[in-house]
């Protein structure tokens, strides 16, 4: 056998090998189970990963029960309004707790929660989230629209150490993130 026919045939038995790979791995990626900390069958590193935010400061907690995990969870948190006056409704705007569907399905947000340590709720209204996207709570007032909603505040809500508590209509705890003193992991 020459070398170039015993070359063609460990590249046809690697590119076999591959297709089989990849074969295996679609339906996997497609059942969602690439979706890292959602119910996916992604390694422990993976999984820190998707908890641990490069040092942003936030700790990630997905509620105890771990078995029926929700596809609304709490995405990006911005907790520092701009500017030196914090209690304008830019500055006011500039702090919001972003909410996701990492689902593919769509979620009716009516009567679900996103509430602080101190208690202060904003419940959310007839709102339709579409599969694998968001929408931010900020904390002043404007116009509610499918991808920004607004608490009408004339206060800060989110303070440099906070949590931020999401809960479904019938009050279950789906997400929780903390920061600041003590909190320095996601």
């Amino acid at each position: 056998m020459s070398a170039s026919r015993l070359t063609r045939r460990i590249v046809a038995t690697v590119l076999a090998s591959g297709a089989l790979v990849a074969a295996a791995a679609l339906p996997a990626a497609a059942d969602g189970h690439n979706r890292v900390g959602r119910g996916g069958g992604l390694s422990h590193l993976a999984e820190l990963a998707r908890h641990h935010d490069g040092g942003l400061g936030r700790h990630h907690d997905r509620g105890r029960d771990h078995e029926r995990r929700s596809p609304i969870v709490i995405g990006d948190v911005r907790h520092d309004g701009i500017g030196r006056d914090n209690r304008s409704n830019r500055a006011l705007n500039s702090e919001w707790v972003e909410v996701k569907n990492v689902g593919r399905q769509p979620v009716n947000l009516r009567g679900y929660t996103l509430s602080d340590r101190d208690g202060n709720t904003y419940r959310f209204r007839n709102l339709r989230l579409d599969g694998r996207s968001s929408v931010k709570v900020h904390t002043g007032r404007g116009f509610d629209n499918r991808h920004d909603v607004y608490q009408d505040r004339r206060r800060q809500v989110w303070d440099e150490r906070d949590t931020a508590t999401l809960r479904n209509d019938n009050g279950r705890v789906l997400d929780q993130t903390s920061w600041g003193r003590g909190r320095d992991h996601r």
